[in-house]
């Protein structure tokens, strides 16, 4: 029995690990004074075991904050608190409810009209995953945002690059652009994987290249064979250690500058670096390639598909990829080729023989209306008078026109009436 009564309450006396523990409960009542006392042991086994106490009262700020410091913080996760702090930093995490969340989402539609639901949904997720981390790590009881529901997001059309915009956007890159841009369209890395790749990750005699470094778990250690472009590119500027891609021997981080330089030069739409990897995808589908290649050559995750754990595509498939592509591309970079020379023989022969089949009558009539008009001026005359000349010509060629017909009127009618007296002659028996 470790209850005792002292005085009017009950004091609690119990041992751990050696070390003497004594509580006053505060109460008479003997059945409550035995539920304090196990609160109060296990409270001593929880720090006896270093087992952190949630806190009802932690403010979303504070675990923010301490999220932060434990180094599992991600830069899109401080990007997105930015926006979540000053709004939901004050609130207690246990009154956190659905309808702050929608709160949230209105104001920031009022601040910035253009936004879209995707980017807030963004929001929202980081800070449900900070308040999922709080669970884990025992600082919070619960996660009250867990069944929250985002907004349905729209679908967007994904631009991509076609061969004739590539043809001009790739000698206005300059440097380290170029390099990226043509990784980009060759092997669709993200741009990340591209900065970060290093020369010791390419494998020349067997035209493999490793990507090491990657933004999920499912694009790191992936293979992805070279194309010839890319090879004898990565052969010119060869080195044996360091970044592939570097600007005055630093890493490159931003390429947001330069980008938009390349694309008012080359004077083309307005795309993102990122719809380069877009294109790669795209253009390995128009090339016949499978999903699931596809996939594997982008490091796409793939999702809950029914024994996607047991997928794995082999090295002669990828090669066979990316000879596709390559062979879609040269047939797209010829057929533009041809277009343009058919475009060019056209234009001369237009020039040469004067009038196309595609000009219309009037321009034909308003072309030789002009030349008339020029020789009339040459042989002297005014262009007035020589106006004048045609609209008689014009008048009298019409009266002749209808002279013609009626004489040609007259012609059959003498015609049909000696028909007519022969056919009667030959009935009455008159000879002719």
């Amino acid at each position: 029995m470790s209850l005792f009564k002292r005085g009017e309450v009950y004091w609690s006396y119990f041992y751990r690990d050696g070390v003497r523990h004594q509580y006053s409960t505060g109460t008479p009542n003997r059945r409550q004074a035995e539920a304090i006392e196990a609160k109060l042991k296990e409270d001593v086994n929880k720090s006896r075991f270093q087992i952190a106490e949630n806190d009802p009262n932690i403010t979303f700020g504070q675990l923010a904050e301490r999220f932060t410091e434990s180094g599992s913080v991600r830069p899109h996760h401080e990007y997105h608190l930015k926006f979540l702090k000053p709004y939901f930093g004050d609130a207690p995490v246990l009154r956190l409810t659905k309808s702050m969340a929608d709160e949230f989402r209105g104001l920031r539609k009022a601040t910035n009209p253009s936004i879209k639901d995707a980017t807030i949904n963004r929001d929202l997720s980081v800070l449900r995953h900070v308040l999922y981390w709080g669970v884990d790590e025992q600082l919070i009881a619960t996660n009250p945002l867990a069944r929250m529901k985002m907004a349905r997001e729209r679908r967007t059309r994904r631009q991509v690059v076609s061969v004739a915009e590539e043809r001009m956007l790739l000698p206005a890159a300059k440097g380290h652009l170029h390099a990226m841009i043509i990784a980009a369209l060759d092997t669709g890395m993200r741009r990340g994987e591209i900065t970060s790749q290093r020369w010791e990750d390419i494998d020349f005699s067997r035209r493999l290249l490793f990507v090491t470094r990657s933004k999920t778990p499912e694009g790191e250690s992936r293979e992805i064979p070279l194309t010839d472009r890319l090879l004898n590119y990565l052969l010119q500027h060869r080195q044996s250690t360091g970044l592939i891609v570097s600007y005055k021997d630093e890493p490159v981080r931003i390429v947001k500058r330069s980008w938009k330089t390349a694309l008012k030069n080359a004077k083309l739409r307005h795309v993102r670096f990122h719809d380069l990897r877009h294109t790669f995808n795209t253009r390995l589908m128009e090339a016949g390639v499978l999903q699931e290649i596809r996939m594997a050559l982008m490091g796409h995750s793939p999702g809950s598909k029914v024994h996607a754990i047991y997928t794995h595509i082999e090295l002669p498939v990828k090669r066979e990829a990316i000879e596709k592509l390559e062979k879609w591309v040269k047939e797209q970079h010829k057929e533009k080729e041809n277009k343009e020379q058919h475009d060019a023989s056209t234009e001369a022969v237009r020039t040469e023989s004067g009038p196309s089949l595609h000009d219309t009558p009037a321009a034909v009539r308003g072309k030789a209306g002009t030349q008339s008009v020029e020789e009339e001026v040459a042989r002297g005359g005014s262009p007035g008078a020589s106006r004048k000349a045609q609209g008689r010509d014009r008048r009298n060629g019409r009266r002749t026109e209808g002279q013609t017909k009626a004489a040609a009127e007259v012609r059959r009618s003498q015609k049909d009436l000696r028909g007519e007296l022969a056919a009667v002659d030959l009935r009455i028996g008159v000879k002719p």
